[in-house]
């Protein structure tokens, strides 16, 4: 089957989903909530936002992941990569240890806090990168895992200081989630998605440059530090903004990359679309078993994700090498 056309079967199908989904809860109603009022009402207004919040966040998640391990030609870099969760984490956590409540421009001061912890990682991200003069991928990838430490070393310290309720609280946000009623928290992180996704869509044909080598890019006419520092903007911003509003949702940037390379193509022109429809799906399936399947309690989608996310990490770990180790692409 040719490449375009499982790309319209997969548009078309996430389409169905995105309209099915939010039919299903406690109560299943009609599609577009059927003549009833509140049948209406609950799926216009409850489901249907939570579902359109939950596929854009996936889709932007695996875009990132999707662009992490072109740019580090390693198979194991997804959005967290850089450390970027991690400080959205620390900075919401802080909020809520030092008893800041309320709201700022309509939005929770929890989600105001992550966002500032996001935009401080990305800064110091990239000022220390430009300190060393140097945006290359083994920089940036360890100063990200070094980042990633110290945001989650400060976590844990912030945890320790506030009281069990606030503990709680802490904990409860890590697991992610996508507790949102209306349509404000996805019109929060959109206009960011909307200008990454342009941005990467922008950049596919050099991500297959990139793959090749940076030697190959280079003679190819790929000006790599401004395309690597274009991308890397792009993804840090936009993870940044989804995990302020849903908390930090791992795997789905690990996962989907690779089952869009392997069922459609490795060509980036390709892959990027399918990456983006097929991340929204999972994390829309993923979000609907969550508020399911214990209902009325609902699972911290978080932990779905992981349920699925940590075995394919580890036969992403031991099939990419013959001795067990990931390399690169």
């Amino acid at each position: 089957m040719k490449t375009g056309l499982k790309l319209a079967i997969l548009a078309f199908s996430s389409m169905i989903i995105v309209i099915l989904a939010p039919s299903i809860g406690m109560e299943l109603i009609p599609p577009f909530g059927g003549a009833d009022p509140l049948q209406f009402t609950i799926y216009h207004e409850i489901r249907l936002p939570r579902v359109l919040t939950a596929f854009a966040a996936g889709a932007g998640l695996s875009l990132c992941g999707m662009v992490f391990q072109a740019l580090f030609r390693n198979p194991l870099a997804d959005p967290y990569t850089l450390g970027i969760a991690s400080g959205a984490s620390c900075g919401a956590a802080l909020m809520v240890v030092f008893g800041c409540t309320g709201t700022i421009i309509g939005l929770p001061i929890v989600t105001v806090g992550a966002f500032g912890g996001s935009l401080l990682a990305t800064m110091l991200l990239f000022g220390f990168s430009f300190y060393r003069r140097s945006v290359d991928k083994l920089t940036m990838l360890l100063a990200g895992v070094a980042l990633s430490f110290l945001f989650s070393s400060l976590l844990m310290f912030f945890q320790y200081l506030g009281d069990p309720h606030d503990s709680f609280f802490i904990i409860r946000w890590l697991m992610g989630g996508m507790d949102t009623i209306g349509y404000r928290s996805l019109l929060m992180f959109l206009p960011f998605e909307i200008t990454s996704v342009v941005i990467i869509f922008s950049q596919l044909p050099q991500l297959d440059h990139l793959l090749t080598g940076d030697d190959i890019a280079l003679s190819r006419g790929v000006n790599i530090r401004q395309t690597r520092t274009l991308l890397l903007i792009a993804t840090t911003f936009l993870v940044g903004a989804i995990v302020a509003v849903c908390g930090p949702i791992g795997f789905i940037g690990l996962i989907v990359p690779h089952l869009s390379r392997a069922f459609f193509s490795w060509k980036h022109v390709w892959t990027g679309p399918a990456t983006a429809l097929s991340g929204g799906v999972l994390l829309v399936i993923s979000d609907t078993i969550a508020r399911t399947v214990i209902a009325p309690t609902e699972i911290p989608v978080g932990v779905i994700t992981a349920l699925l996310g940590a075995p394919f990490f580890l036969w992403v770990l031991f099939t990419t090498s013959g001795n067990g180790k990931a390399h690169e692409f």
